[in-house]
């Protein structure tokens, strides 16, 4: 999984790609874990004022959002942005041989 950060530390972009392999297609239970985070992300922000979303899933165990968002909704979008990326990171160190977390920040 890939986040990527503005200067003020919200989530603008995140990627995964790939099954994670803890268990059987349909019963992987991390990859299970990183799909709820995300869709949960997505319709949530995409809800709030002044956020918007845009994500796809081309396919099975692949998905891409960015996010852009207005003054109003910067405080909504700190704070889901940082439940995703806590949320992430609990699955990184909890499962570290079948997820892996890379975190950037976006230049201005």
């Amino acid at each position: 999984m890939e986040i990527a950060l503005d200067a003020a530390g919200i989530v603008r972009s995140c990627r995964a790609s790939g099954h994670a392999g803890a268990g059987p297609a349909g019963g992987d239970v991390v990859c299970a874990a990183v799909s709820v985070l995300a869709r949960t992300f997505v319709r949530v922000a995409s809800l709030q004022a002044g956020v918007t979303v845009r994500s796809s899933a081309l396919r099975r165990g692949e998905f891409a959002l960015s996010v852009d968002y207005a003054e109003e909704g910067r405080v909504f979008l700190h704070g889901a942005g940082c439940f995703l990326l806590e949320g992430f990171k609990s699955l990184a160190e909890e499962y570290p041989e079948f997820c892996v977390l890379r975190v950037s920040s976006l230049k201005n």
